[in-house]
């Protein structure tokens, strides 16, 4: 149990007295009660300042990966960009670049262990310690009834979308642990709220993204490493594209949304800049919806 210790503090550079409050965690192994924070207390005029933090975003080379890359690199973050595509990856990096930002380029198919033990070895060579890891990217090779999907197709999902989450975040988290401070994001999807006639395999993959989550939380909280997911509705997207191309399908799901239109990358993307800056330093083990409404309208 953690025990509130709240002491009044005054910023010297405002004029204006807040309160800290800092929760005692006991930490992982002598029992002893901890006080310490090691999140900055965020900008008065940036809350979202990612300033040298360095990010790793896996499926970054376009939708919400790119989204997400070029708005944390806008927000001073030096940040990786990854997918299996090397020249798609260039052209984001590139675009970064060219509006002031600081990227870098590591190719990595994510079903590929050792690739991902090259894209975090690489990342920490290149720019120093992972501050924000973004799991981003995913697979859905079937679409159809969920006991016709072939075991092939199935384990690729599960693969794809769970286990190499797991392998990210065993070989980023310890190092985040050991300097006390560290968020990682998983881009998981309302599918794993819902029951889908069509893409089933797909929701009991990021139904797991939700579990795989609150389990690394609890477990990595008290060392200070923050996981929380964020789960999209229907998107914009090339990978989504099946679900939005056709007017008749679109004007379906539209008429079910409270916001009556889909989602566009760049609005998922400011819940990875705050899940990955001080101001959510206290949020941990959770679960973003971004959907218009659509997993609460009850229409």
């Amino acid at each position: 149990m953690g025990f509130p210790l709240c002491r009044a503090t005054r910023q010297s550079r405002i004029h204006t007295g807040t309160l800290d409050c800092l929760v005692a965690t006991p930490p992982r192994n002598d029992g002893k009660f901890s006080t310490k924070n090691n999140n900055r207390e965020p900008s008065v005029i940036n809350p979202f300042d990612l300033t040298g933090k360095v990010a790793v975003i896996t499926g970054s080379s376009r939708g919400i990966g790119r989204a997400s890359a070029e708005l944390l690199a806008k927000l001073g973050a030096r940040v990786v960009v990854s997918s299996r595509k090397v020249d798609a990856c260039d052209e984001v990096a590139d675009g970064i670049r060219k509006d002031g930002g600081d990227a870098h380029v590591i190719p990595c198919n994510i079903s590929r262990k050792d690739e991902i033990a090259a894209l975090i070895a690489g990342t920490v060579k290149h720019y120093g310690p992972i501050d924000i890891l973004v799991c981003n990217a995913a697979v859905n090779p079937y679409y159809g009834p969920l006991l016709e999907i072939p075991d092939e197709a199935f384990d690729k999902i599960m693969g794809s979308n769970v286990k190499s989450n797991i392998w990210l975040c065993a070989q980023t988290i310890p190092a985040m642990a050991a300097r006390g401070r560290g968020s990682v994001i998983i881009i998981s999807s309302i599918g794993g709220l819902r029951g889908s006639t069509v893409i089933g395999g797909y929701g009991i993959s990021k139904a797991a993204d939700f579990s795989l989550c609150r389990s690394l939380a609890g477990e990595w909280g008290p060392s200070g490493v923050r996981v929380n997911c964020i789960a999209p509705g229907l998107v914009k997207t090339d990978f989504a594209k099946a679900l939005w191309e056709d007017p008749d399908n679109l004007k379906r799901r539209t008429a079910t949304t409270p916001l009556r239109r889909i989602g566009e990358p760049h609005e998922i993307a400011g819940a990875v800049a705050y899940l990955g800056s001080d101001s959510a330093a206290f949020m941990t083990g959770q679960t973003i919806v971004i959907d218009g409404g659509v997993t609460t309208a009850g229409l």
